[in-house]
């Protein structure tokens, strides 16, 4: 009876999400649904261990919890951070320069799109932003230089999902306060693959470039302008964004300060730039609060909606019925290990990110500890899984931003373009696998 109500429960969670409904109420509805149908279950005694709506009471207490979590506070932080990087156009004037600079080599506008890249990803972490920035500004410049689009079209896609990897990520402070891991070692653990990744995209452009040079054939400079010239404005361009990362990221990395408090410095920092680059004015401060309120708000809801599921999940046994079968497996703790990363994988072309985390991380990451495998090194895994996820047909997500950002472009040739870089970051996931010292360094 169980088995069948907690195939119910996620069969009708995956069908009412693909009716449009926001994500927080099918989550929400269906579990409320669900604790309805256990308590009429129980009321004719059909079986007394079923899910009720008692329990959604306990969602109450869980959610004051999560509301008042500490280290949920760098969420709306790093997303305000993000957001006023974006309003203060640090991002658009870098790639302008870096491409000014690297045009001369061949392959150098995808290696520049990569390198900005990982500086908007450890500033920002906004996945549809970095997308759309990156898409926006260097697609144009890379087909006036006769760059293919598969090539301009992988790297814009790949580059911009960066930011869901390399710290600051709201998907490692979620993943952190979920899986009850200090933010601050997943910080860490990410980044060596987070930056093994961008090595692997730059190594790839280079190829594409010597292997096919009319793929991604060099320029000259620009007509008036000399190399010293364009070098020094791109290193002033530099200047400020790499202060703001030092001060995120290194005060973090060093034990300087918590990621708490490094949000706070970040946000503040951010404002700053954006009030030296003279673009932030009263109505883009309050587009800029608003934007990261609903933006806060949204992904609070999504974890009280989860909240509600997960609750009612256990009530009809779901985690046991989910651990039971694990352990049944007869495969060692590594292959356990291997099969839960290909699920999340697949998992990963049909579900976002979020409810990955929030309903499938807590169910097996305490039998993956209990095999003995460690949890920072197992929650980065499932985080470079997840990055993937944002590029992997039919709904990755960065791809339907390409796509709106580029429009004169068929889907499919994007489907296309990303291919290699899906398969570089599944390339880096086995190696971090097979090496688990590039997490828990």
């Amino acid at each position: 009876m169980d088995i069948l109500f907690v195939f119910l429960l996620f069969a009708s969670f995956m069908v009412v999400m693909f009716s449009g409904f926001p994500i927080a109420f099918v989550l929400g509805g269906v579990a409320v649904l669900f604790a309805a149908l256990g308590t009429l279950l129980d009321a004719f005694s059909v079986d007394a261990d079923m899910a009720s709506l008692r329990m959604i009471g306990f969602v109450a207490n869980r959610i004051f919890d999560t509301l008042s979590s500490y280290s949920l506070i760098p969420i709306s932080m790093f997303v305000f951070m993000g957001m006023m990087l974006d309003k203060s156009g640090v991002a658009e004037r870098l790639l302008t320069r870096m491409h000014q600079v690297l045009r001369v080599v061949p392959g150098g506008m995808a290696v520049s799109v990569v390198l900005i890249g990982v500086v908007l990803a450890a500033s920002t972490g906004i996945i549809g932003a970095s997308v759309v920035l990156l898409a926006t500004i260097a697609m144009p410049a890379m087909r006036g230089a006769g760059y293919d689009d598969r090539l301009g079209l992988g790297v814009v896609g790949a580059t911009g999902c960066l930011g869901i990897l390399i710290p600051p990520s709201i998907m490692l402070i979620v993943m952190g306060d979920q899986l009850q891991i200090p933010v601050g070692d997943l910080f860490r653990g990410a980044m060596v693959p987070g930056l093994l990744l961008a090595l692997a995209y730059v190594a790839y452009a280079v190829f594409v470039a010597l292997r096919y040079p009319d793929r991604a054939p060099a320029k000259p400079i620009e007509p008036g302008r000399e190399l010293r010239e364009v070098v020094l404005d791109l290193i002033g361009s530099l200047v400020a964004p790499l202060l703001l990362v030092i001060a995120v990221l290194g005060s973090i990395v060093f034990g300087i300060a918590t990621p708490t408090e490094a949000s706070g410095v970040g946000a503040a920092g951010a404002t700053l730039i954006a009030l030296m680059s003279k673009r932030l004015t009263w109505s883009g401060f309050r587009e800029v609060c608003e934007s990261t309120g609903t933006t806060t708000a949204f992904l609070f809801a999504l974890i009280f909606g989860a909240s509600c599921f997960s609750v009612v999940l256990r009530g009809y046994g779901g985690d046991e019925l989910i651990e039971n079968a694990l352990h049944a497996i007869p495969l060692p703790p590594t292959g356990t290990l291997i099969l839960i990363l290909f699920i999340v994988f697949l998992l990963g072309f049909f579900l976002d990110w979020m409810e990955i985390i929030l309903i499938v991380a807590p169910l097996v990451l305490p039998v993956l500890t209990a095999l003995g495998h460690d949890p920072a090194w197992v929650a980065i895994l499932m985080a470079i899984c997840l990055q993937t996820s944002f590029l992997t047909p039919p709904v990755g997500m960065a791809l339907f931003y390409l796509k709106n950002a580029v429009p004169d472009v068929e889907i499919t040739h994007i489907y296309r373009a990303v291919l290699p870089f899906v398969a570089m970051q599944i390339g880096i996931l086995v190696l971090t696998l097979l090496v688990p010292k590039l997490a828990l360094w």
